[in-house]
């Protein structure tokens, strides 16, 4: 098991693959490194030298935020957002859609489980004779 900046990547896979397992590498950027870095993406990770993994090591620390780096970044812009008062900054502060998505239905995954505000008439009517 090799390990780039920081994260174990399994033997079996491709160089390419393997690769998109750091966060802010997708499959394109893997492509971009390994060919920058000359290595065959087609390789199985296993089957990288030290030399390779080094040179691919030395690649994404030139040229790109990986790991760390990038999500103190994203972690950054999100509290500058919300102590400048912005649109998104409040919608990251209410834990609601960001980008503009419909929230009177769906929305689930940023809003939680649903739950009911109102209580049933009925039970208002109940409520209500009681009293009197």
């Amino acid at each position: 098991m090799a390990r780039i900046s920081g994260i174990t990547i399994p033997d079996q896979k491709r160089a390419f693959i393997g690769l998109s397992y750091l966060f802010g590498v997708g499959r394109p950027a893997a492509g971009k490194v390994l060919a920058t870095a000359q290595v065959d993406p087609m390789k199985k990770i296993g089957e990288l030298t030290t030399s390779e993994i080094e040179r691919i090591q030395r690649v994404l620390d030139a040229g790109y935020k990986v790991e760390g780096e990038l999500k103190v970044e994203v972690t950054q812009n999100i509290k500058r957002l919300k102590e400048l008062g912005t649109y998104r900054g409040t919608r990251h502060t209410k834990n609601l859609p960001v980008r503009g998505q419909r929230t009177k239905t769906n929305a689930r995954t940023r809003k939680g489980k649903k739950m009911t505000v109102a209580t049933s008439r009925r039970k208002l009517m109940a409520r209500a004779s009681q009293k009197t």
